[in-house]
């Protein structure tokens, strides 16, 4: 029986490239996003390569929203046995002292509450497989602060925090907590949130930088990890570009 794999954030980004990478691995994919035309389009694309994809309506805020979703779960046309919790996002970089409260409050719900409320949905399911995995993927921001980033590297130190303290809670029973912190990312849409479509703002993130990652990068690391023997566990995985040293340190050419 085909495995099937959940994905949420699935619309743009490593969450597109998840969902694709996955279902070339053999899974059936639940793509979960707001944007249901965008997940139209992507089901679309991964059937005419031979895979398998549903796509699910889902707002990762709302209640009732995932509910839906792990009632979609629970008609798919196998067990469950994988959960990507990658949507999240940015708001701003701004100092602490001038930070938004409404940005700060969008990231925690998004990235931190979020991944609380489809992991509680879906987490009978994946046990019931005998065999489940969740992925967070979370950030380098997760492991360190930087200035003007308080309020996302406070989301997702907390989004850190879930994945570590479920590995914990879960041990001894049939599920896997993995962690994936990608640190500089260029993908089409992750810095346009961030500085609310300043399309040259969020290009001078990467300007200069040799080969910065992109979102089939993280993907590969997201396959990888989970496509593990069920006995092995990559507590964490913290992938950079070779020009990006630390989260203070990156290489860049004129």
């Amino acid at each position: 029986m085909t495995s099937v794999a959940i994905v949420t954030g699935a619309s743009s980004g490593i969450g597109a490239a998840t969902a694709r990478r996955l279902a070339a691995e053999g899974f059936h994919v639940l793509a979960a996003a707001r944007r249901a035309e965008r997940l139209t389009d992507l089901v679309a694309e991964i059937a005419a390569a031979g895979g398998q994809a549903t796509a699910v309506t889902c707002d990762i805020t709302s209640d009732e929203s995932v509910a839906g979703l792990a009632d979609a779960a629970a008609q798919a046309p196998g067990p469950v046995t994988l959960l990507v919790n990658n949507a999240g996002g940015a708001r701003g970089l701004d100092p602490v002292e001038s930070g938004s409260i409404a940005d700060w409050q969008w990231m925690y719900d998004v990235n931190v509450l979020g991944t609380l409320r489809v992991t509680q949905a879906l987490l009978p399911a994946l046990e019931a497989s005998g065999s489940g995995t969740i992925v967070v993927v979370s950030s380098t921001a997760g492991l360190t602060v930087y200035e003007g980033g308080g309020g996302y590297t406070a989301a997702k130190h907390a989004q850190t925090a879930i994945a570590g303290t479920l590995r914990l809670e879960l041990c001894g029973r049939p599920l896997r907590v993995i962690e994936i912190d990608p640190g500089m990312v260029k993908t089409d849409e992750f810095g346009l949130v961030r500085f609310e479509g300043d399309a040259e703002r969020a290009a001078a993130v990467y300007a200069g930088v040799p080969g910065p990652l992109v979102a089939e990068d993280v993907a590969d690391c997201i396959a990888w990890c989970a496509t593990r023997p069920e006995h092995v566990n990559i507590d964490r995985l913290v992938v950079r570009p070779r020009a990006q040293a630390a989260q203070h340190k990156v290489h860049r050419v004129s």
